[in-house]
């Protein structure tokens, strides 16, 4: 059974973006597109576009709500233990009040018979009197205050019960409710994403330049099959004459040049065709044909096998040179080794390679020279080739393992720097990592993919 758009077309062909997180742009600040498609005559099938997970408009003002809520409950707490303090200190001033009141009445008795009384006492009662003249306005001021704490007391209770009604009237549970239909509609969308692992390169967008540093010549290097929460990069400065490997914990780490943890390889590398891979580092051995497998964990190299008449140290290069004869790849399917060989007349031969032991599983031989290439990288099984390595360079030849055919592309990219050397893709985050003069950049891929469901034959 197909996916049934319509009763004339069978199958659902959907253009799938492959973007790097720390790139991703929607339509709209807070909103995510994630996915389009099309049918076979180009005409547009669907385009799902949701608020990212914390961003829903209602999000939002649920919670500047809930924030003013909190806030009239602690103020009316801070006015309850004021209010509590004002009624403690009232009823102290009102029996000051009261003892003002007595010694007002018995100065005046004195006053009205001063002859009577022994001059001494009437003056002690005078600094009394003095003494407690102050408290008045005091006295005045929190009959004052206690009717204004009564009155914003009344002012906090019906602010409360206006922003309840509004919250009611709002929705609060079918906000809840919405936001774990997104979060399902999300996990669903995801796993359809994970299930169109491969498809045909139809676009390349970008670059994003990640940051500039080293020579004009290097790669740099994430490992696809890691799990999402490894983001581990590689740095390797140069195409010769060098061991040492820079590890960066994150992509924020590299960026800031924060050094994790150096390796220092047992043998030099050649060319910038490297590949990490399940943990290991893939490369060419200095002044060989010879494949090296290095464990990153261990610090040992697991394996190594010479490519039976492989060239190398600049006897089929790339277009740049820089000792690029043997360019080791992995993609959606495996690990692959792209080099060229006199029996194929210096033409690009693709093998399959077992990550493990390295052996050779499949040979295919082209009838594109390495020489004119500028550079390659494999995406489901088909090597793309551009052109040069130059201003102007596009993806101009692809060969299919799947089909054993060729065909020429016309796929544009931006060679922003104005020279590529090294181009390899990342089949975790559908990104291909390219070194640009000394600029370490990403281009977003875009693949076409032609679904089928299990019941499709």
């Amino acid at each position: 059974m197909r996916i049934l758009l319509s009763v004339l077309y069978p199958v659902l062909s959907i253009t799938v973006f492959g973007l790097y997180p720390s790139m991703t742009i929607g339509p709209k600040e807070g909103w995510q597109v994630y996915s389009s498609a099309q049918d076979t005559d180009g005409r547009c099938i669907c385009t799902v576009v949701a608020p990212e997970q914390n961003l829903c408009s209602r999000d939002a003002k649920g919670r500047q709500l809930r924030q003013l809520l909190e806030k009239v409950q602690n103020m009316s707490q801070s006015i309850e233990v004021l209010n509590l303090r004002t009624q403690r200190d009232f009823q102290y001033v009102m029996k000051m009040e009261n003892q003002m009141k007595g010694l007002q009445t018995t100065l005046r008795q004195i006053e009205d018979d001063r002859k009577t009384i022994i001059t001494r006492n009437f003056q002690e009662l005078k600094n009394k009197m003095d003494e407690l003249q102050p408290l008045i306005p005091v006295l005045e001021q929190y009959k004052t205050d206690a009717q204004l704490i009564s009155s914003f007391k009344e002012e906090i209770r019906n602010l409360s019960m206006v922003l309840t009604a509004i919250q009611e009237e709002m929705g609060a549970y079918d906000y809840d409710e919405l936001y774990q239909r997104v979060l399902r509609l999300d996990s669903r969308l995801h796993n359809c994403m994970g299930k169109l692992t491969c498809g045909k390169l139809m676009k390349l967008t970008g670059p994003v330049t990640i940051k500039t540093s080293g020579t004009r010549f290097g790669a740099w290097l994430t490992d696809p099959q890691a799990s999402r929460r490894n983001n581990r990069v590689w740095y390797m400065d140069s195409y010769t004459n060098s061991k040492i490997v820079r590890e960066y914990k994150t992509m924020d780490d590299f960026v800031a040049n924060v050094v994790s943890r150096t390796y220092n390889l047992p043998f030099k590398w050649e060319g910038t065709g490297h590949v990490a891979y399940n943990g290991s580092l893939y490369y060419n051995k200095y002044q060989s044909n010879i494949i090296v497998k290095y464990s990153f964990e261990t610090g040992r190299v697991l394996a190594q096998r010479a490519l039976e008449y492989a060239g190398f140290h600049n006897t089929y290069p790339y277009s740049w040179g820089g000792y690029s004869d043997i360019d080791v790849m992995a993609d959606e399917l495996g690990m692959w080794v792209v080099y060229a060989t006199n029996q194929n007349a210096g033409n690009i031969v693709i093998a399959q390679m077992d990550p493990d032991t390295l052996e050779l599983q499949k040979i295919w031989n082209t009838e594109y020279s390495r020489r004119n290439a500028g550079e390659s990288f494999m995406i489901c099984g088909t090597l793309y080739i551009t052109n040069s390595h130059l201003t102007g360079a596009k993806v101009y030849y692809s060969y299919s393992t799947k089909t054993s055919s060729y065909e020429y592309t016309d796929i544009p990219f931006h060679n922003q720097y104005f020279h590529i050397s090294m181009l390899a893709y990342n089949a975790r985050e559908r990104a291909l990592y390219g070194w640009n003069n000394g600029h370490q950049v990403l281009f977003n891929v875009t693949l076409f993919h032609v679904i089928k469901t299990q019941d499709d034959s």
